[in-house]
């Protein structure tokens, strides 16, 4: 298969730029902040994702209707999401419009207007997302599972709890605005039909801004909670532990480990739990990593009176995977390196994978998937299934 066609370059503005060249006629541009959720003290918990939402209500620019209409009035998408490590603004539209992809997300980043009436509409409407989160019982163990497995303030939500964002002032939200949306602090990242001169030539149009970003400890622990909820039909319970890092050695056994637990229909969470026993409709696994933190959480909606059992068969499951026979292994490994040949398709997927592997070091990294897979020891899969401890979630009909 031929070698993509990558390049990466740290310019004189400070703005990491990474590209992808592609031929098929689509662009995925994006402009990121390399700061999320995991740097905000428990005072401003939440403060990352309100400028997230802040910044699409008008710029110096571009007016609240304009920044959506200019980008899908090419047939284009526009999005943006937070996360622990980086605030990203991305759009993908037709490459020929890629100019106007990459002014609009440089507008946003650095020209937000943060008008005063704009700022407490939005207020209220990330409120409301928070009790979303809270009503839906899925997401609301997932939350707390994140809450069990780590201390604080890490372990709130990415959104913030309804009494942070309702007391984020417009001046410290500008404020931190100005500290952190500095071109030393960013990532330029577009995978599609352009040239890399054209591709530096936008990213060469960021002013040189130059601001650090401090540190805050991520400290890993364990807890149990089982809570009880009236006007729910379902239990819903996750089990959470520790896991590699991006930067260990071992971080793509634990995507293995992953994979063969509860990824996909064949395997062995959802044939045990679901298609022998018939335990749950939904049971599935997830690993989330990067350089500072990693995580596997396993979820399962089931009856009440089942909540027991399923974890002691999770658990059990967990344990097997210590005597993983070499063909299950090497299935696997395929496995995910099809899944990933896969998402490959999207540009705007191999545009986040970028941003993840650059996060945890270098976006290169991203080609040698394969390769690592490839790499990975039997005996190195198999030492995962030895938990040293475990965080436990449950939400119950009262």
């Amino acid at each position: 298969m031929k070698e993509p066609e990558f390049y990466r370059k740290k310019l004189d503005n400070g703005i990491t730029v990474l590209f992808e060249k592609r031929q098929i006629p689509v662009i995925a541009v994006s402009t990121s902040v390399k700061f999320g959720a995991q740097y905000e003290t428990e005072k401003i918990k939440g403060i990352s994702h309100f400028i997230e939402h802040l910044v699409f209500k008008g710029t110096k620019n571009r007016s609240v209707t304009d920044i959506p209409k200019e980008i899908e009035g090419k047939g284009g998408i526009l999005n943006a999401f937070t996360g622990e490590e980086i605030t990203c603004f991305w759009n993908k539209l037709p490459s020929k419009h890629f100019e106007l992809g990459a002014d609009l997300s440089r507008d946003l980043v650095l020209n937000p207007l943060f008008e005063k009436e704009a700022l407490e509409r939005e207020r209220k409407v990330i409120l409301e997302e928070i009790k979303m989160y809270h009503d839906n019982p899925s997401s609301y163990v997932l939350e707390t599972i994140k809450n069990k497995l780590y201390a604080k303030p890490f372990n709130m939500s990415i959104a913030g709890t309804l009494k942070t964002v309702a007391g984020l002032s417009r001046e410290k939200v500008i404020e931190l605005h100005n500290q952190i949306y500095s071109t030393n602090n960013m990532i330029f990242c577009v995978v599609g039909d352009s040239d890399w001169e054209t591709v530096l030539s936008e990213a060469k149009k960021f002013p040189r801004i130059n601001k650090p970003i401090k540190d805050l400890k991520i400290i890993p622990k364990n807890g149990s909670l089982v809570e009880k909820r009236k006007g729910i039909d379902q239990a819903h319970e996750v089990i959470g532990f520790h896991m590699p890092k991006l930067n260990d050695k071992n971080r793509y056994a634990a995507e293995v480990f992953d994979s063969i637990l509860g990824n996909g229909m064949s395997s062995r969470l959802f044939q045990e739990v679901r298609e022998k026993r018939g335990l749950c409709y939904a049971i599935k696994s997830h690993l989330e990593q990067s350089k500072d933190y990693s995580h596997e959480i396993i979820y399962t909606g089931t009856v009440k009176e089942k909540i027991k059992e399923v974890r002691k068969i999770v658990l059990a499951e967990i344990k097997k995977l210590g005597d993983l026979n070499q063909q299950d292994f090497e299935n696997a490994k395929e496995t995910l390196i099809g899944l990933k040949q896969i998402s490959k398709e999207k540009c705007d997927s191999t545009m986040v994978d970028l941003l993840a592997e650059e996060l945890g070091g270098n976006a290169e990294t991203y080609y040698d998937y394969e390769e690592c897979i490839n790499d990975v020891k039997l005996k190195d899969v198999r030492e995962l299934s030895k938990l040293s401890g475990y965080s436990f979630v449950a939400l119950v009909p009262n």
